[in-house]
């Protein structure tokens, strides 16, 4: 089903799996309402077993109950992967130290078997409500773990299986659209060229500071397959709004010189044309061809009304222009 109804903004959920920060369960629940308030509907959660051992899942669906939000207003999209399980250790073995105070911890899991066992769990997590849309979460970190060329190919064929599995549960009805989500957009192309996919999430390639010119095409190629695209990370991991985390990694203002002045120099021109760097990140990021929703996170429930609002700011056109003509952005990327 590729006519899917979704709203502009994509409320991410690593946050209710105490990404960084333990949340009260009352804060989720004021997170899970404003999204629900604010968002048209159905209101869109994109969630993963990875997010917290499941504890992610677990309080989305706990929330939800709590509010009383009628199931047909939410749609769920849940990333597949990751299978939770007991807790043995000091802390998780999985991405050891940016998670808080979990009860479980969790385990790659992908193949045909593999991915419903993860479906299922994530369904049992969510109680009352269900993931509709799916996917296999992270396929290039999953490949990019592969000891040799061998494996890799292996493990292909492992991430090739578990859509088989997927796109059965789309021919069964239970879900409605099976996607991919990456960081790695040529993995993303490389699973479209074997996969028929619904959606594919783009994760930290199409920003206002990094936006190929091969990735534009491949995007447009997606819009005429009638691939819906949304837009994730559209910040650089926060370094286009003011951290000095760039895709992850900490910069260091004297090695990455070049990257500092790109952003001096965007900033400037946000104050003078009035306009947030949020904003411009947020309005570039929905530019991109076949781009339906961007995705945002946050953890503080008075952020949300601010989240959806910039989706719908209209960008002076005066503001891009300026940008090409100073060379923050590709002057052949003709979207703006």
């Amino acid at each position: 089903m590729r006519n899917l109804n979704l709203p502009k903004v994509v409320f991410g959920t690593s946050g209710l799996g105490n990404l960084y920060v333990e949340l009260s369960v009352q804060t989720k629940c004021d997170i899970v309402k404003a999204c629900v308030s604010h968002s048209e509907k159905p209101v869109f959660f994109d969630s993963a077993g990875k997010y917290g051992a499941g504890l992610a899942l677990e309080s989305l669906g706990q929330c939800l109950t709590m509010l009383d939000v009628n199931p047909a207003d939410v749609m769920i999209s849940n990333k597949l992967g990751w299978f939770r399980t007991e807790l043995t250790t000091p802390e998780p073995t999985f991405e050891p130290g940016i998670w808080r105070n979990l009860k479980h911890d969790a385990v790659q899991r992908i193949g045909y078997d593999e991915i419903l066992a993860c479906y299922e769990q994530g369904n049992q997590l969510l109680k009352n409500y269900k993931a509709q849309m799916v996917s296999v979460h992270d396929p290039d970190e999953y490949l990019a773990g592969a000891g040799n060329e061998g494996e890799q190919s292996q493990r292909y064929q492992k991430i090739l299986d578990a859509y088989r599995a997927l796109n059965e549960l789309k021919e069964k009805g239970e879900v409605k659209a099976v996607g991919v989500g990456s960081k790695d957009w040529k993995i993303i192309k490389r699973i479209t060229d074997d996969v028929k996919l619904d959606w594919v999430m783009i994760a930290n390639s199409m920003t206002l500071h990094s936006h190929p010119a091969d990735l534009v095409l491949f995007m447009e190629k997606l819009r005429q397959d009638g691939v819906i695209i949304i837009n994730s990370a559209v910040f650089n991991s926060g370094f286009l709004i003011g951290s000095d985390y760039y895709n992850y990694q900490l910069m260091d203002p004297e090695v990455n010189k070049e990257l500092y002045k790109w952003r001096k120099d965007f900033f400037e021109l946000c104050d003078h044309h009035g306009v947030t760097p949020a904003e411009a990140c947020v309005g570039f990021g929905l530019t991109a061809p076949g781009v339906k929703s961007i995705a945002l996170n946050t953890t503080n429930a008075e952020r949300v009304k601010k989240n959806v609002l910039m989706a719908l700011k209209q960008i002076p056109e005066g503001f891009w222009t300026d940008m090409k003509n100073q060379g923050l952005i590709d002057s052949q990327y003709h979207f703006v």
